[in-house]
């Protein structure tokens, strides 16, 4: 079946199979935020992006892939309410950039920040972080080279738009500036942008706004 991004909290996972890793997307509730299941086609290791809520539904999803890590993409409550049954059940490591780390109910393991990688299995995952939603809120980035890049955005882009700043121009400033110079200005349109809630889309598609979110300053 073709990958479409689209799920529904208390429906099934989406599961895209690139040729060096596995992509499940699942929607959970009380916000409906979409939490994402990568694991390394060659060894089965996993990491979690994003225990956000439904721990018996995460932890139904790892059954046969346990994630050795858990990546937090920043301090919301919403993305981070599973976490500590999650990583009770399953051991894993939590990771966090440092800045959102506090906030989170479970020790961090390990903080990364813009620049680090995190590696599971054959397959590396670059930390781009996103400053203006929060302080320390980080996206993934996955170059899967001819199976393209793929980014795990968290709240910091969406179809439509950055992240909410909450109408404060200094910090909307700071994250619509990140994201062209750390994201558009560098990835190419065939990027697959996986956010933090919601459906999928490309760099593609969103950047010929880009012009417009500045203008309107959200």
């Amino acid at each position: 079946m073709t990958y479409t991004g689209d799920v529904q909290v208390g429906g099934p996972a989406d599961v895209r199979e690139l040729p060096a890793l596995t992509i499940c997307k699942l929607a959970v509730g009380p916000y409906d935020n979409n939490a994402y299941l990568l694991s390394c086609s060659e060894t089965e290791e996993s990491l979690l992006i994003d225990a956000a809520a439904d721990s018996d539904r995460l932890l139904a999803l790892m059954a046969e892939r346990p994630a050795g890590a858990i990546v937090t993409t920043h301090q919301h409550g919403d993305h981070w309410q599973a976490l500590e049954q999650v990583v009770k059940v399953t051991g894993a490591q939590v990771l966090a950039h440092p800045l959102d780390a506090p906030a989170l109910p479970v020790p961090v393991d390990r903080t990364v920040e813009h620049g680090d990688t995190i590696t599971f299995g054959a397959i590396t995952l670059e930390v781009i972080h996103l400053r203006g939603h929060t302080p320390g809120s980080i996206a993934l980035l996955y170059d899967g080279g001819p199976a393209g890049s793929h980014l795990f955005t968290g709240d910091s882009l969406f179809p439509g738009g950055v992240g909410n700043t909450w109408k404060d121009p200094e910090r909307f400033t700071q994250l619509y500036t990140d994201v062209v110079e750390r994201v558009f200005d560098r990835l190419p349109d065939e990027t697959w942008v996986y956010p933090g809630h919601g459906k999928d889309t490309t760099l593609g598609v969103e950047r010929p706004a880009l012009p417009q979110w500045k203008t309107r300053g959200w």
